[in-house]
């Protein structure tokens, strides 16, 4: 494996890449990682999900929706 040392780096990427490590348990070094491959290597266009595929996602069995209690329409007064 191959080490790169990246230089001048702005400051508020180097936090947003530290925030976004934090927010998916994974070290700074691991996320800059990750970012570069995903860079480098997208990932094609049929291995992504289309919307109507994640929608069909959220609603199967297992999510679990309140459904809240019926009331009575109000009727405007128009007059």
């Amino acid at each position: 494996m191959a080490s790169v040392t990246v230089r001048n780096l702005p400051d508020d990427v180097k936090q947003e890449l530290r925030e976004r490590a934090a927010k998916n348990g994974r070290s700074l070094e691991d996320e800059a990682r990750r970012a570069l491959i995903a860079l480098v290597r997208p990932e094609p266009m049929a291995a992504r999900k289309s919307i109507g595929e994640l929608l069909y996602d959220m609603s199967r069995p297992g999510i679990d929706l309140p459904i809240p209690a019926r009331t009575r329409a109000r009727i405007p007064d128009l007059e």
